[in-house]
């Protein structure tokens, strides 16, 4: 599975400029850190009401990652 291309379609289907949805990968030992961003106008979108967007994006990406065997982080800049 590739954990990148899963991240990117989450933030695609949330924002109003998914032409803009940057993914890159880092790699911090054992865990892949992902590095997800977006329009400047689009962030609220993506981290909304205290947070609650964001830390679903992040338990759903954790899920994907433990199906595979791996341990991934997410990152919103």
């Amino acid at each position: 599975m590739d954990l990148k291309k899963v991240l990117a379609d989450i933030a695609r289907s949330i924002v109003d400029k998914p032409e803009q949805v940057v993914v890159t990968e880092e790699q911090d030992g054992n865990t892949l850190v992902l590095v997800l961003s977006v329009a400047p106008d689009d962030m609220g979108k993506v981290i909304g009401k205290h947070g609650k967007i964001a830390k679903s994006i992040r338990l759903v990406m954790k899920s994907a990652a433990g199906n595979c065997g791996r341990r991934v982080d997410v990152e919103i800049r």
